[in-house]
């Protein structure tokens, strides 16, 4: 290669070799951001609180590659072999960290943590040690200030096309487990390449041969095996037969079932189970349903299960329904599904109903070009407020819009955690909602599956109890109803901060509650 170059540096075209480790930069850069964001990603799945989690791993990671770095230095002679040898180390416990950290959390979740800030310490330092070695390698035939631009160039390219691709394609279409061993694939791929490239200075070219086989090998099983891997790790974590599971853009989708009827996970927290949903849902829905008197317009936001659009169909004053939820794999699951559409008396697909897959934050941002965007009811249904993502929905600004979409007459009712675990999560909401100056009116009900459960419904007026409930619930009744907003004091008010955009207070408060006596979530 040498014989390309003057000793002026002057050059007729890059080298062959050159190219080649130039583009592993770029598949390099890529692979070590994929087992970055999937770590990332799976400890906010599994430990809540995204941006905690998100920060703390990319922390790790990145001292990591410091680590790596400054290793570097140590590894003097045969480069090119130490660059095959770190890329097939990468490859395996890269490639493997989504299905290890799965499986850890289903057999010894105890252990969880630990292996997680583990594995993100050995793949960073691994990650660090490869950048270094290319450019020592790049460094015998290119000049430093050209050198230095290339391989940065490519590693920033890489990183950005695995950042695009990560949460719009691969996770969808993969899953997390098979895109880490995809990716590790590609790691073992460059160091068959290396050995390939280098094959005049290797020592033991066999051995490394054989190595190089072995990991390709190792990592094509498990990736034909990652539904495999997935479906053990999960059916251990939730202990029943899993029917349905999916990796959106947003979420992980399990739906499970056993003899007590099916139950429907995201991201781990249990949303609601068959046997005793009807408590909830009928809690949720019709304190306000009734109240309004003859609701025409309604809207639910979240809620993509359609269990409360359910509830509401049962009052015939109803000319329209508006469903906001922003994952549409969860709307398209209950309108589909037979067996679970069912659950939901195939609501989603009655022809009042309208469904839009988008943040309801800023659908409420949106207001219509005719004016017609006013709301009897509305109806908030989201997941508690485990990361901030979704703690932005239950802030002042969030309650603000909710009330410019309010009828004058019009009624919100807001699921609020439980008050009597989450006690102080659950008048931070009240208090947040009278901060915008509506009227709170909280009150709970006991769900089995998540104990006693809170609601607060947010009006311009304030809340009666309603005279007449529709025929055949299993829960309400006129004469237990006014029981649901009497607070014993174990439940009773507690001073409260207001949930702000810019301080999102009740996401940490929620965590160290529920922190206390189970992991994040319900």
């Amino acid at each position: 290669m040498s014989a390309a170059h003057s000793s002026a540096g002057r050059r007729t075209g890059p080298a062959p070799v050159e190219i080649a480790l130039l583009a592993s930069v770029f598949v390099v850069a890529a692979c070590g951001l994929v087992y970055e964001l999937t770590a990332a990603a799976l400890s906010s799945y599994l430990l809540g609180d995204s941006v905690l989690q998100f920060s703390t791993v990319i922390g790790t990671y990145l001292f990591a590659m410091g680590v790596g770095s400054w290793l570097s230095r140590y590894l003097e002679r045969q480069l090119p072999a130490h660059f095959l040898r770190i890329e097939l180390l990468v490859a395996l416990i890269g490639g493997a960290l989504p299905a290890l950290l799965f499986l850890a959390n289903a057999y010894t979740p105890g252990a969880f943590r630990f292996l997680l800030y583990a594995l993100v310490m050995v793949v960073g330092t691994l990650v660090g040690l490869e950048i270094p070695l290319v450019m020592r390698i790049l460094r015998r035939d290119v000049q430093l200030k050209e050198l230095v631009s290339q391989v940065l160039t490519f590693d920033y390219l890489g990183a950005l096309a695995v950042s695009i691709a990560f949460p719009l394609l691969l996770v969808p279409q993969l899953g997390m487990i098979r895109t880490g061993l995809l990716f590790g694939l590609f790691n073992a791929a460059i160091g068959l390449w290396a050995l390939w490239l280098f094959r005049h200075e290797i020592r033991r070219i066999g051995a490394h041969a054989l190595a190089c086989v072995l990991t390709l090998g190792a990592l094509l099983a498990a990736f034909g095996g990652a539904n495999a891997i997935t479906s053990l790790a999960e059916e251990r974590f939730y202990q029943d037969r899993i029917v349905f599971s999916a990796t959106s853009p947003y979420q992980r989708i399990i739906v499970t079932r056993n003899n007590l009827g099916h139950r429907l996970f995201l991201n781990g927290n249990l949303q609601f189970a068959e046997r005793d949903e009807y408590r909830y849902h009928e809690a949720l829905v019709h304190p306000v349903m009734a109240a309004q008197g003859a609701p025409k317009r309604v809207a639910v936001l979240g809620g993509g299960d359609g269990m409360a659009v359910r509830e509401i169909l049962k009052y015939p004053s109803v000319e329209a329904i508006t469903l906001v939820e922003l994952d549409p794999n969860m709307t398209r699951l209950f309108t589909e599904h037979e067996t679970l559409a069912a659950l939901n008396g195939h609501s989603l697909s009655s022809p009042k109903v309208k469904v839009i897959n988008t943040d309801a934050f800023q659908w409420l941002q949106q207001r219509s070009a005719d004016g017609d965007d006013l709301f009897d009811v509305i109806v908030v249904d989201f997941p508690d407020p485990t990361n901030f993502a979704i703690g932005k929905l239950f802030t002042n600004a969030f309650y603000a819009l909710l009330e410019q979409r309010l009828s004058p007459a019009g009624y919100a009712v807001v699921q609020t955690t439980s008050p009597l675990i989450a006690r102080k999560s659950f008048w931070t909401v009240v208090q947040t909602i009278e901060s915008v100056g509506l009227t709170a009116t909280p009150y709970h009900a006991n769900v089995p599956s998540f104990g006693e459960w809170g609601f607060v419904i947010a009006s311009r007026r304030p809340w009666r109890l309603p005279t007449q409930l529709p025929a055949g619930l299993r829960f309400l009744s006129l004469p237990s109803l006014p029981l649901l907003f009497d607070f014993p004091p174990d439940m009773a008010r507690v001073p409260a901060e207001v949930n702000r955009l810019s301080n999102q207070v009740l996401v940490s408060t929620y965590e160290q509650e529920w922190g206390k006596v189970m992991p994040a979530g319900h």
